[in-house]
């Protein structure tokens, strides 16, 4: 009876710790399950309202978004180009590509309609011409100037054009693979260079304080404006072609009326120092980028500041290029940062609500990432701005 009741005893001992046992393996298979779906949202890339910052090892002089895809091209002061794919996803930028060609600084840069090129300038006096895809060099155009190249403007498939530190502007034909048409109206460095719709009418701004007008159908110079205060360093188109603007380095943005080049219809003063490059967001909304490292956006006619899109924290910016469907503005600065702003609601803004805030405090930033809203940082900027906006309030 004790052995039988022994054996018994362990028997039913056995059962219970196979039982316990199996709610064990059954907790542990559980538990990993929850597990492996917990790492699995963990793994979950996070999405921002914008791609997080590129950080370079040196200063990046000039950028361009590329035409179809979410691809941002960087040239920097060493004479390295970049190609980058950026998302808003977390850690979603990756490089694509660099190219070490240029000798010197590259000072510009410009995808092709398609996107299937990449054209560069260089203070080496050189042009050229990258494989987007494959990042190789296809075309190189060693001693393109006889001054460091500044200025680049691509025209259609085959004319391009570029400008240098002597004031020099020459229009390139691909298919010759010269250029057939040089002028020389400037006394200074060429800061910038644009068309219109048409792909007739060029003008450059200058160094030297003056904008000119080329005919490059006609193959000729039409005329110079008058001397403006400060080098002008940028150009837009705006108005649907029936004004253009331009920045300066005493902060001042001048209008003049198409077809009358000779002198300016309005002007007016932005605070922050230089301007140093200015972009159309839309035919009345421009972004200004300037010395105290402030992205502002800008309407024009009436002319005011609408506020502040973001800044690279009192770091000079050297350009700011916008995306092709319009929702990202990127900007690049001299603390090597390539920093990306939201800009899809700048569109939207109504000027006269923004006048009416104006009486009421402080304008609040336009994007998330400016510093915030009714922020002190931005106080001079707007109580600047209610001094110095121009009374024009049509065109």
């Amino acid at each position: 009876m004790e052995v039988a009741g022994g054996i018994w005893c362990q028997a039913g001992r056995s059962q219970q710790e196979d039982s316990r046992r199996c709610e064990a393996e059954k907790a542990t298979i559980f538990t990993a399950e929850d597990h492996s779906e917990d790492e699995e949202k963990v793994k979950e890339p996070r999405v921002g309202d914008t791609p997080e910052d590129i950080i370079f090892d040196a200063i990046v002089n000039s950028i361009a978004f590329h035409p179809t895809r979410d691809v941002i091209a960087a040239g920097d002061v060493d004479g390295d180009v970049y190609v980058i794919s950026y998302s808003c996803e977390e850690s979603g930028n990756e490089e694509l590509w660099s190219s070490g060609h240029h000798l010197k600084s590259c000072r510009q840069l410009e995808f092709t309609q398609n996107g299937h090129e990449l054209f560069t300038v260089s203070k080496d006096k050189s042009i050229h011409i990258l494989d987007v895809e494959r990042g190789k060099l296809v075309t190189k155009i060693p001693k393109a100037h006889s001054a460091a190249i500044n200025s680049l403007k691509l025209i259609d498939e085959n004319l391009f054009a570029t400008g240098d530190d002597n004031g020099l502007l020459k229009v390139w034909d691909l298919r010759k693979g010269t250029s057939f048409m040089e002028m020389k109206n400037h006394d200074d460095y060429i800061s910038d260079i644009t068309i219109d719709q048409n792909k007739k009418i060029l003008l450059t701004t200058s160094g030297d304080g003056t904008m000119c007008v080329f005919n490059i159908k006609r193959r000729r110079f039409d005329l110079q404006s008058e001397f403006q205060d400060g080098d002008l360093t940028s150009l837009a188109i705006m108005k649907r072609g029936r004004k253009v603007a331009c920045s300066s380095t005493e902060g001042m943005i001048y209008l003049f009326n198409w077809d009358g080049f000779g002198a300016t219809s309005d002007r007016f003063l932005v605070p922050g120092e230089s301007i140093d490059c200015i972009v159309p967001i839309s035919d009345t909304i421009l972004c200004t980028a300037s010395m105290d490292g402030v992205i502002r956006a800008v309407n024009i006619l009436p002319n005011r500041v609408i506020g502040s899109v973001g800044q690279h924290m009192r770091e000079p910016i050297e350009q700011i290029a916008v995306s092709r469907e319009g929702r990202f503005l990127a900007s690049c600065a001299h603390d090597q940062k390539l920093k990306f702003w939201n800009i899809s609601d700048l569109r939207k803004v109504v000027i006269d609500d923004y006048r009416r805030r104006k009486k009421h405090g402080k304008l609040e930033s336009l994007s998330r990432k400016a510093f915030g809203s009714r922020s002190d940082f931005f106080a001079d900027l707007v109580e600047g701005d209610e001094e110095k906006e121009s009374d024009s309030e049509s065109d």
